[in-house]
């Protein structure tokens, strides 16, 4: 795709050719919000993030942390020791994603009762 053609799109979420689509698709996972939210509190190591996230393999959080990493969200730190110590922390941009990530989960743990007691059984 050419400079001008992705330009033109930027904005256009709801294009199937806009570039803001895969950043989208990053940022709104499961993982990705509960990385986010917890590096919004400060800087963490892989360990850290593990423990605090429940559930989360250490497959899928490495694969998560690579990807935001790539896009610009966060900043890995490798330590020259032994063993290695490896840091994450948000960039700028990450932390204003952060903030995003949190009002949502926020706004779905106030509205839980309601949004449970609303939720429609599966149908089989």
């Amino acid at each position: 795709m050419s400079t001008y053609a992705t330009s033109h799109l930027l904005g256009q979420v709801l294009s199937v050719d806009c570039p803001s689509r895969e950043i989208l698709e990053h940022l709104t996972t499961k993982w990705s919000v509960l990385v986010l939210r917890c590096l919004s509190e400060g800087v963490h190591r892989f360990s850290e993030l593990r423990q605090r996230i429940e559930g989360v393999s250490e497959k899928m959080l490495a694969q998560t942390l690579k990807v935001l990493e790539k896009d610009g969200f966060l900043i890995r730190t490798v330590y020259p020791v032994v063993p290695p110590k490896v840091e994450y922390q948000l960039t700028i941009l990450g932390a204003q994603a952060a903030e995003k990530m949190t009002m949502l989960t926020g706004w779905i743990e106030r509205n839980l009762p309601e949004i449970l007691e609303n939720k429609q059984p599966v149908a089989k």
